[in-house]
């Protein structure tokens, strides 16, 4: 089963990192204030997100991107538009 890790940009300029096997309804979950993290900070924004082949393989991967700095994680997120 893929996993994601994705970043969302909330609206008090909040970076939230998660992980799923099926972003889209977790999106929608968040949109629909069924997280706690998220609930209060709406309207929330995808700015990025990655396939990972296993669940170990992307925990790894949202654990590092949540020990980063912001300017890291928006480093990130511009690498992705320049392609």
């Amino acid at each position: 089963m893929p996993y994601a890790v994705y970043i969302l940009l909330c609206s008090d300029d909040y970076f939230y990192t998660g992980i799923t096997s099926n972003l889209d309804k977790r999106i929608s979950e968040h949109r629909h204030g069924l997280s706690k993290l998220t609930k209060n900070r709406l309207p929330i924004r995808l700015v990025y997100s990655e396939d990972f082949k296993t669940r170990k393989e992307a925990a790894k991967r949202e654990k590092e991107i949540k020990g980063w700095r912001r300017e890291k994680k928006e480093s990130l997120i511009e690498s992705l538009r320049k392609i």
